[in-house]
């Protein structure tokens, strides 16, 4: 793979096509064009019959020229680095920092295809793409083009094993701030070839990532549990805590049921209600009458004592 860097400082990782994909991309193409150069020959053929030998041997030339030049220039210009070969077998010419290629370069590719392809029958092409590390004949070089495979089989993932269900939830207090990332990829892709191992050698390989994980986190394992077992709860807990953060920051509210209170409970809006349209002409109905609680009466209160001057007396 090769690691290409843009103008805005990122890395590219591209697979640049080899010899026999780029061969068999240009034979295709080759055929399509002989194949059109034949039917376009055999038109001119009638139409030109009226015409002297120079002129019609002038433009048989000139023919074979657009064809074998104008043509896959013009293709790789509108398709952006795709002719018909190129796009059969899974290929693509493209910038040395990865963006799509213009005129200039389609026309750089093709004028120095006819001197290393044509004339020479591809030897010229061929040594260059072997001795370059990345692949590129010299019209390549001088155009400043890459091709690159865009079909790139896409590698496996292996899940990781789930932990024992009674080991579920045994670790959520539990503080992986001080892990680093290096010490995750190793447990995972321990849990994931665990399989694979020696019995032994795989025992002996979980027992010391649990210990580094222990002395990340400085919280032993309970007694009696297996090393193993221990990595895949912990690591169970980990993916459960970036699946909740990862949610919380896409739902708003999410977080605060999941953080605390009842898990994955997400606030609903109240109903809004809907009114039917009315028709013209015709009065809106209103709205139902809704029945307000009264309370009942209850005995009315005693008289407060009165003195003798007739005043109530202070509270």
């Amino acid at each position: 793979m090769s690691e290409l860097v843009t103008g805005d400082a990122v890395v590219l990782g591209l697979r640049p096509a080899r010899v026999p994909s780029r061969a068999l991309a240009y034979v295709l193409d080759l055929v399509v064009y002989l194949l059109t150069y034949l039917v376009v020959m055999i038109g001119l053929a009638y139409s030109m019959s009226t015409l002297d030998d120079a002129a019609q041997a002038a433009v048989a030339v000139a023919s074979g020229l657009l064809l074998v030049v104008g043509v896959p220039i013009a293709v790789e210009t509108l398709s952006h680095g795709r002719s018909l070969g190129k796009l059969a077998c899974g290929l693509r010419v493209v910038r040395d920092d990865g963006g799509p290629i213009r005129f200039r370069h389609a026309l750089v590719r093709g004028s120095m295809g006819v001197v290393e392809l044509l004339m020479t029958f591809g030897s010229v092409a061929c040594i260059a793409s072997l001795v370059s590390e990345r692949g590129r004949r010299v019209g390549d070089v001088f155009a400043g083009t890459l091709v690159v495979r865009e079909r790139v089989p896409g590698a496996r993932v292996t899940p990781v094993p789930p932990p024992p269900p009674w080991l579920a939830g045994r670790f959520a207090g539990l503080d992986l701030s001080a892990v680093p990332d290096g010490l995750w990829l190793a447990i995972r892709q321990y849990l994931t070839r665990m399989s694979q191992l020696d019995p032994h050698v795989g025992a002996a390989m979980a027992a010391k990532l649990a210990d580094d994980l222990v002395a990340r986190t400085g919280t032993p394992p309970p007694a009696g549990v297996p090393a193993a077992a221990y990595l895949m709860a912990v690591v169970h807990e980990r993916q459960s805590r970036d699946a909740a953060r990862a949610f919380a920051g896409a739902v708003p509210g999410l977080g605060h049921g999941l953080a605390g209170g009842a898990p994955g409970r997400v606030p609903v809006a109240a109903p809004v209600p809907v009114t039917a349209p009315v028709p013209d002409g015709v009065a809106p109905a209103a709205p139902p009458a809704v029945p307000v609680y009264t309370a009942p009466a209850g005995p009315p209160a005693p008289e407060a004592p009165r003195n003798r001057g007739g005043f109530a007396p202070p509270a």
